[in-house]
Protein backbone atom coordinates (compact mmCIF):
# COMPACT_ATOMS: atom_id res chain seq x y z
CA UNK A 1 0.00 0.00 0.00
CA UNK A 2 1.23 3.52 -0.80
CA UNK A 3 2.31 5.87 1.47
CA UNK A 4 -0.37 9.28 2.64
CA UNK A 5 1.06 12.17 0.14
CA UNK A 6 1.13 15.89 1.63
CA UNK A 7 1.75 18.84 0.16
CA UNK A 8 2.67 22.46 2.27
CA UNK A 9 1.23 25.45 0.49
CA UNK A 10 4.32 28.08 1.35
CA UNK A 11 3.03 32.23 1.84
CA UNK A 12 6.43 33.16 2.91
CA UNK A 13 9.96 34.00 2.58
CA UNK A 14 12.21 31.12 4.41
CA UNK A 15 14.31 33.91 6.90
CA UNK A 16 18.32 33.12 6.32
CA UNK A 17 18.19 31.84 10.23
CA UNK A 18 15.27 29.03 9.40
CA UNK A 19 16.85 28.39 5.75
CA UNK A 20 20.32 27.90 7.35
CA UNK A 21 19.05 25.77 10.96
CA UNK A 22 15.98 23.88 9.69
CA UNK A 23 15.99 23.59 5.97
CA UNK A 24 13.06 26.64 5.35
CA UNK A 25 9.73 26.71 6.29
CA UNK A 26 8.98 23.58 4.98
CA UNK A 27 11.86 21.65 6.67
CA UNK A 28 9.99 22.98 9.96
CA UNK A 29 6.82 21.56 8.91
CA UNK A 30 8.17 18.10 7.76
CA UNK A 31 9.96 18.26 11.08
CA UNK A 32 6.36 18.35 12.81
CA UNK A 33 3.82 16.63 11.06
CA UNK A 34 5.78 13.84 8.85
CA UNK A 35 5.72 10.66 9.89
CA UNK A 36 7.24 7.23 7.85
CA UNK A 37 6.42 6.22 4.47
CA UNK A 38 4.89 9.49 3.59
CA UNK A 39 5.99 11.57 0.76
CA UNK A 40 5.71 15.49 1.34
CA UNK A 41 6.08 18.18 -1.19
CA UNK A 42 5.53 21.66 -1.36
CA UNK A 43 4.03 24.49 -3.65
CA UNK A 44 5.34 28.15 -3.25
CA UNK A 45 2.21 29.93 -3.79
CA UNK A 46 3.42 33.28 -2.90
CA UNK A 47 5.74 32.65 -5.87
CA UNK A 48 2.72 31.54 -7.96
CA UNK A 49 3.56 28.34 -7.98
CA UNK A 50 0.18 26.22 -8.00
CA UNK A 51 -0.92 22.21 -7.93
CA UNK A 52 -2.39 21.81 -11.46
CA UNK A 53 -6.40 20.25 -10.80
CA UNK A 54 -4.50 16.90 -11.72
CA UNK A 55 -1.87 17.32 -9.15
CA UNK A 56 -4.30 18.25 -6.02
CA UNK A 57 -6.05 14.98 -6.30
CA UNK A 58 -3.14 13.08 -5.71
CA UNK A 59 -2.70 14.53 -2.31
CA UNK A 60 -4.54 13.58 0.79
CA UNK A 61 -3.75 16.64 2.88
CA UNK A 62 -2.25 20.74 2.58
CA UNK A 63 -1.00 22.56 4.90
CA UNK A 64 -0.83 26.15 4.91
CA UNK A 65 2.11 28.16 6.37
CA UNK A 66 1.70 31.70 7.87
CA UNK A 67 3.15 34.85 5.96
CA UNK A 68 3.84 38.57 6.30
CA UNK A 69 1.02 39.61 3.37
CA UNK A 70 -2.78 39.72 5.04
CA UNK A 71 -4.98 37.15 4.39
CA UNK A 72 -7.93 39.87 3.55
CA UNK A 73 -5.44 41.66 0.95
CA UNK A 74 -6.01 41.02 -3.04
CA UNK A 75 -2.48 40.75 -4.15
CA UNK A 76 -2.77 37.69 -7.11
CA UNK A 77 -1.27 34.77 -5.74
CA UNK A 78 -3.61 35.77 -2.55
CA UNK A 79 -6.73 35.63 -5.36
CA UNK A 80 -5.52 31.92 -6.89
CA UNK A 81 -4.66 30.67 -3.53
CA UNK A 82 -8.29 31.55 -2.39
CA UNK A 83 -9.87 29.64 -5.71
CA UNK A 84 -7.25 26.72 -4.99
CA UNK A 85 -9.05 26.44 -1.58
CA UNK A 86 -12.69 26.19 -2.84
CA UNK A 87 -11.50 23.65 -5.30
CA UNK A 88 -9.79 21.19 -2.54
CA UNK A 89 -12.73 22.03 -0.22
CA UNK A 90 -15.27 20.50 -2.47
CA UNK A 91 -12.93 17.40 -3.00
CA UNK A 92 -12.89 16.95 0.71
CA UNK A 93 -9.69 17.01 1.25
CA UNK A 94 -8.08 17.72 4.69
CA UNK A 95 -6.68 21.00 4.72
CA UNK A 96 -4.63 22.68 7.92
CA UNK A 97 -4.02 26.32 7.81
CA UNK A 98 -1.55 28.01 10.32
CA UNK A 99 -1.55 31.78 11.52
CA UNK A 100 -2.36 33.52 8.11
CA UNK A 101 -3.49 29.89 6.72
CA UNK A 102 -6.54 29.75 9.50
CA UNK A 103 -7.06 33.19 7.93
CA UNK A 104 -7.43 32.50 4.54
CA UNK A 105 -9.15 29.31 5.24
CA UNK A 106 -11.76 31.49 7.05
CA UNK A 107 -12.12 33.95 4.08
CA UNK A 108 -12.37 31.16 1.49
CA UNK A 109 -15.81 29.99 3.98
CA UNK A 110 -17.03 33.53 3.80
CA UNK A 111 -15.35 34.63 6.82
CA UNK A 112 -14.22 38.21 7.75
CA UNK A 113 -10.57 38.90 8.07
CA UNK A 114 -10.12 42.03 9.50
CA UNK A 115 -6.80 43.91 11.53
CA UNK A 116 -6.86 42.68 15.38
CA UNK A 117 -8.69 44.66 18.07
CA UNK A 118 -6.33 44.08 20.22
CA UNK A 119 -3.24 44.63 17.40
CA UNK A 120 -0.38 42.31 17.64
CA UNK A 121 -0.27 39.07 19.78
CA UNK A 122 3.39 38.20 19.86
CA UNK A 123 4.54 35.53 22.28
CA UNK A 124 3.39 32.04 24.00
CA UNK A 125 -0.37 33.01 24.37
CA UNK A 126 -3.15 30.81 26.68
CA UNK A 127 -5.49 29.44 24.15
CA UNK A 128 -8.51 28.16 25.82
CA UNK A 129 -10.15 24.97 24.11
CA UNK A 130 -13.75 24.14 23.79
CA UNK A 131 -15.62 21.30 25.26
CA UNK A 132 -15.45 19.73 21.68
CA UNK A 133 -16.64 16.03 21.47
CA UNK A 134 -13.65 16.09 18.93
CA UNK A 135 -11.11 16.79 21.46
CA UNK A 136 -12.31 13.45 23.96
CA UNK A 137 -9.94 11.50 23.19
CA UNK A 138 -7.19 13.20 23.47
CA UNK A 139 -8.00 13.71 27.37
CA UNK A 140 -6.21 17.85 26.58
CA UNK A 141 -6.63 20.14 29.32
CA UNK A 142 -9.19 23.50 29.24
CA UNK A 143 -6.65 25.63 28.10
CA UNK A 144 -2.76 25.00 26.36
CA UNK A 145 0.14 27.47 25.57
CA UNK A 146 0.99 28.38 21.75
CA UNK A 147 3.16 30.59 20.21
CA UNK A 148 1.94 33.54 18.35
CA UNK A 149 2.91 35.76 16.08
CA UNK A 150 -0.16 38.16 14.06
CA UNK A 151 -2.20 41.53 13.98
CA UNK A 152 -4.88 40.30 11.74
CA UNK A 153 -7.69 38.23 12.94
CA UNK A 154 -10.69 36.08 12.28
CA UNK A 155 -13.34 38.68 13.20
CA UNK A 156 -16.57 36.32 11.88
CA UNK A 157 -16.89 32.70 10.47
CA UNK A 158 -20.03 31.03 8.69
CA UNK A 159 -22.42 29.37 11.32
CA UNK A 160 -21.49 26.40 10.07
CA UNK A 161 -17.84 26.52 11.25
CA UNK A 162 -17.04 25.41 14.63
CA UNK A 163 -14.78 27.59 16.91
CA UNK A 164 -12.75 25.14 18.99
CA UNK A 165 -10.36 27.64 20.98
CA UNK A 166 -9.87 31.59 21.88
CA UNK A 167 -7.64 33.45 23.72
CA UNK A 168 -8.25 37.02 25.91
CA UNK A 169 -6.55 38.60 22.31
CA UNK A 170 -8.32 36.73 20.28
CA UNK A 171 -11.71 35.40 19.92
CA UNK A 172 -11.21 32.53 17.07
CA UNK A 173 -7.98 30.91 17.95
CA UNK A 174 -8.94 27.70 16.35
CA UNK A 175 -11.44 26.71 14.07
CA UNK A 176 -12.92 23.41 12.70
CA UNK A 177 -15.69 22.89 9.22
CA UNK A 178 -16.65 19.77 8.39
CA UNK A 179 -13.97 16.95 8.90
CA UNK A 180 -11.72 18.27 6.72
CA UNK A 181 -10.87 21.50 7.56
CA UNK A 182 -8.95 23.43 10.48
CA UNK A 183 -7.43 26.36 11.04
CA UNK A 184 -4.99 27.41 13.97
CA UNK A 185 -3.84 31.33 14.79
CA UNK A 186 -0.91 30.29 16.76
CA UNK A 187 2.32 28.41 15.24
CA UNK A 188 2.49 24.74 16.59
CA UNK A 189 5.37 24.61 14.25
CA UNK A 190 7.74 27.29 15.79
CA UNK A 191 9.95 26.66 18.21
CA UNK A 192 11.04 29.56 20.97
CA UNK A 193 14.01 30.42 18.39
CA UNK A 194 12.18 30.80 15.45
CA UNK A 195 10.00 33.44 17.38
CA UNK A 196 12.87 35.13 18.46
CA UNK A 197 14.27 35.57 15.32
CA UNK A 198 11.12 36.97 13.87
CA UNK A 199 10.57 39.59 16.76
CA UNK A 200 14.14 40.77 15.68
CA UNK A 201 13.48 40.86 12.03
CA UNK A 202 10.20 42.62 12.80
CA UNK A 203 11.94 45.00 14.49
CA UNK A 204 14.17 46.00 11.85
CA UNK A 205 11.44 46.53 9.45
CA UNK A 206 9.98 48.89 11.91
CA UNK A 207 6.51 46.93 12.18
CA UNK A 208 7.16 46.84 16.03
CA UNK A 209 8.33 49.24 18.58
CA UNK A 210 11.31 48.16 20.49
CA UNK A 211 9.14 48.62 24.01
CA UNK A 212 6.92 45.92 22.51
CA UNK A 213 9.68 43.12 21.27
CA UNK A 214 10.82 43.70 24.57
CA UNK A 215 7.22 42.57 26.42
CA UNK A 216 7.40 39.95 23.40
CA UNK A 217 10.82 38.33 24.42
CA UNK A 218 10.22 38.03 27.90
CA UNK A 219 6.76 36.24 27.20
CA UNK A 220 8.60 33.51 25.56
CA UNK A 221 11.14 33.78 28.20
CA UNK A 222 8.81 33.38 30.74
CA UNK A 223 6.28 30.27 28.92
CA UNK A 224 6.26 26.93 27.24
CA UNK A 225 4.80 26.57 24.58
CA UNK A 226 2.68 23.13 24.44
CA UNK A 227 4.28 22.02 21.53
CA UNK A 228 3.95 17.84 21.93
CA UNK A 229 0.31 18.31 22.17
CA UNK A 230 -0.81 20.47 19.38
CA UNK A 231 1.67 18.66 16.95
CA UNK A 232 -0.16 15.16 18.05
CA UNK A 233 -3.34 17.42 17.51
CA UNK A 234 -2.36 18.57 13.95
CA UNK A 235 -1.38 14.88 13.26
CA UNK A 236 -4.70 13.48 14.18
CA UNK A 237 -6.38 16.09 12.02
CA UNK A 238 -4.51 15.63 8.91
CA UNK A 239 -4.47 12.04 8.79
CA UNK A 240 -7.72 11.06 9.78
CA UNK A 241 -7.76 10.33 13.43
CA UNK A 242 -9.93 13.06 14.75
Amino acid sequence: MEGKKFAVLLCAEDSEYVKKKYGGYFGVFVRMLAEEGETWDFFRVAHGEFPTDDEIGEFDGFVITGSCNDAHGSDLWICKLLNLLKKIDSMKKKVLGICFGHQILGRSLGGTIERATNGWDIGVTTVNLSTSKQFNSFKLPAFLQIIECHRDEIRELPPTAEVMAWSNKTGIEMFRYGDHIMGIQGHPEYTKDILLHLIDRLLQHNLIEESMADVAKAKVEEREPDREQWKKLCISFLKGKL
